[in-house]
């Protein structure tokens, strides 16, 4: 969210939400890191995007207002186009733009014709963004929240007379050819005081105020009685008279306006007068000049010193703040759409604050194994519910046969949903989960000290006195490190206590009586319910589809067997 403003494409303005971040190991779980890594080549991107999808709330109006702003940035290519074409320009400004600058006497008038450069960017990205965002097609409440406030400020008097008054500004400044100073000196000809005479239009041809200057010397006629200026010249003093230093200053004022005139006269000067001895006050030279010169200008320098934080901030400060949150958006859209255009399914999901179904998600499938599929058309979607009688689901079935791509699929589905997106699925409606935990096998490693047992039971203990009624749980073969019985023992006991809190849970597993048990545990319940979930088998192959139904055979060892290649088929024929 950008604090300057109150705007924010996450969440809807003044809006109280709590955040629960998914840890880096539940995303990898999921196998989300494949979807974040591939939408974006550039890693401060990539972790932005993870960043974005972990912060989990259940708050149904953030993954609404999400949604919605998702769907506008789907919808219009162009305008992500001309946003990242915009985003580009404002990183540039911010990069080397000299607005950091407090100072407009302090760094002379070179610098104030820099920073003129720099709001004149500034109004034109305030342009574009409002041109940008003034498509009618443009529906959702955050990015018209943000138009409106754009439109606002380009309408308000005070931006439209800084525009004029930079304008016109900006066209004085660049007539500026060369300036003209006054020096008075005593009676040994020594310089005691130089000012500024005028700022011309037009250069000084070649060494032709040194060459008058001699003429004057050499013609004692020449010399003038009194020092009053013909015309509209006057003459400012910058200094009070000293008998020495003042020729040194004049030999730094070559450079106080370079790149934007061409100041012969000084040049002249400079050569003319290179042997004479600079004193402590040289250096301050160019700011005598530079603070003449911003008097003149006094009256457009102070209004501009006024307007400059205003707009400034609105056109770097805001909408630099929002960038990441537009990135977001911009990168995912772009992303999904390659996919759809391969011919993955993809929808809005619709979220809900309560219901007696918590989840109805129909044609879904696993995203992380979409991408890597080249036909598409291969994919075997699947349809699932949580409600009361099926909080908790035991998925059983032959090993390699999907348990896994359908568990990950369906943290999928919230994960991607909560962060506003389009989900792969024919339909997704849904009760937003407050965080979801994973319990899949860990590294060996990790298990050293306690033995993969101990380690499974002090997380799933962890992952319970966190979980709520609007969490979701997805357990991976947990407890199966150990025998079948010890194994059995506990995750029964462990299903049960999950019903008490109404945990919606996947729990895949390959202890068939557990699934046979699902009714026996409902019953046992005081409302959720357990349900038996299998992966179906056809004519002895795998079909990828999962079906509310008793498991299919009761086999443990032998799908642990098939598991780790210790059948005896497998182990003669050495696969």
């Amino acid at each position: 969210m950008d604090k300057n403003t109150g705007f924010s494409l996450m969440q809807p303005a003044h809006t109280d939400v709590k955040y629960h971040r998914l840890p880096d190991q539940v995303m990898h779980d999921l196998g989300l890191e494949a979807f974040c890594n591939a939408t974006s080549d550039d890693a401060i991107e990539r972790r932005m995007i993870t960043n974005v999808l972990s912060q989990m709330t259940d708050d149904a109006d953030v993954a609404a207002y999400r949604r919605k702003i998702f769907v506008d940035i789907l919808r219009l290519p162009e305008l992500r186009k001309t946003l990242m074409e915009l985003f580009d320009r404002i990183q540039f400004m911010k990069d080397f733009s000299s607005m950091h600058k407090t100072s407009d006497e302090e760094l002379g008038l070179s610098h104030l014709f820099r920073r003129l450069d720099d709001l004149d960017s500034y109004i034109k990205t305030v342009e574009t963004l409002r041109d940008c965002l003034s498509d009618e097609r443009i529906q959702s409440e955050g990015l018209t929240r943000l138009r409106d406030y754009i439109s606002r400020l380009y309408e308000d008097a005070c931006f439209a007379e800084m525009k004029k008054d930079i304008a016109d500004l900006k066209m004085s400044a660049s007539d500026v050819q060369s300036v003209t100073l006054g020096i008075n000196v005593n009676e040994r000809f020594e310089a005691v005081s130089i000012g500024l005479v005028s700022i011309n239009k037009k250069p000084f041809k070649k060494s032709g105020i040194v060459s008058n200057f001699a003429d004057a010397i050499a013609a004692k006629d020449k010399l003038r009685d009194t020092a009053d200026w013909d015309g509209d010249l006057h003459y400012q003093l910058i200094d009070t008279e000293e008998k020495s230093g003042v020729i040194g200053r004049m030999k730094n004022q070559v450079d106080v306006l370079s790149g934007k005139a061409v100041f012969d006269a000084l040049s002249g000067a400079n050569s003319t007068l290179v042997n004479t001895k600079a004193d402590a006050v040289t250096s301050s030279s160019t700011y005598y000049l530079d603070t003449v010169v911003n008097k003149m200008l006094g009256s457009l320098v102070k209004k501009l010193r006024d307007t400059l934080t205003r707009y400034a901030d609105v056109a770097i400060v805001n909408v630099s703040g929002l960038v990441p949150e537009f990135i977001y958006y911009i990168r995912c859209a772009e992303f999904i759409s390659k996919l759809m255009d391969k011919g993955c399914v993809f929808c809005e999901a619709q979220p809900e604050n309560a219901g007696e179904t918590t989840m109805s998600a129909k044609g879904f499938y696993n995203l992380k194994l979409a991408m890597n599929m080249e036909n598409v058309s291969e994919i075997v979607p699947n349809d699932l519910i949580f409600d009361e009688k099926h909080t908790v689901y035991i998925l059983t079935g032959a090993n390699r046969g999907g348990k896994t791509t359908i568990t990950q699929a369906v943290g999928q589905l919230f994960v991607l949903a909560q962060g506003g997106l389009f989900v792969p699925a024919e339909s997704f409606r849904y009760v937003p989960c407050d965080c979801i935990y994973t319990h899949f096998p860990a590294d060996e490693d990790k298990t050293m000290n306690l033995g993969r047992l101990g380690e499974e039971c002090i997380r799933f203990k962890e992952m319970f006195s966190e979980a709520t009624g609007r969490s979701l749980l997805l357990l991976n073969e947990t407890f199966s490190t150990t025998s079948f019985e010890e194994g059995y023992y506990i995750a029964r006991d462990s299903v049960k206590a999950l019903l008490t809190r109404a945990v919606r849970t996947i729990y895949n597993t390959h202890m068939h009586k557990l699934g046979e048990d699902a009714d026996e545990l409902t019953r046992e319940s005081t409302g959720a319910g357990a349900a038996s979930l299998i992966m179906r088998t056809e004519d002895g192959k795998r079909s990828f589809k999962v079906a509310l139904a008793q498991p299919e055979g009761s086999s443990y060892a032998k799908d642990i067997a098939e598991k780790y290649g210790v059948t005896y088929d497998m182990l003669v024929s050495g696969s």
